[in-house]
C-alpha cells in the first residue's frame, strides 16, 4: 500500500554583495552540518548560483514543521543578517507519496 506523509521545504534565494558571496557561503558551513545532523532534516543545502553573482540559493526538506522551528532556533548570526540584502525565500507543505 502506498503511504502517503506530509514534507516541509524551504527554498527560494537570499542576495548579498558579489564580492561577499564567497566568505557568506564559507561562513554557513557550520549551519549546513549542523542542520543535516538534526532529527527531522531530509536535506539542507545553501550554493552559490551559477549565474547571478550575489545570489545565494537555498533549499531545506524537513519531516515537519516542529522539527525545522527547533533548529530555526538560533537562526543566522548578526552578521549573516547584516550581509543579506534581499530575499525571497518561501515554506511549502508537500505531501509526499512513497511506493511499498
Amino acid at each position: 500500500m502506498w503511504e502517503v506523509r506530509q514534507v516541509l521545504i524551504v527554498a527560494g534565494s537570499m542576495y548579498v554583495d558579489p564580492e561577499d558571496r564567497d566568505s557568506y557561503l564559507t561562513g554557513c558551513l557550520e549551519v549546513v552540518t549542523a542542520a543535516r545532523a538534526t532529527p527531522g532534516c531530509l536535506d539542507f543545502t545553501i550554493s552559490g548560483d551559477l549565474v547571478e553573482p550575489g545570489r545565494i540559493n537555498v533549499y531545506e526538506r524537513w519531516e515537519t514543521e516542529e522539527q525545522l522551528l527547533a533548529f530555526r532556533g538560533s537562526g543566522p548570526t548578526e552578521e549573516q543578517q547584516v550581509a543579506i540584502r534581499g530575499a525571497k525565500v518561501y515554506r511549502y507543505v508537500i505531501s509526499a507519496v512513497e511506493t511499498p
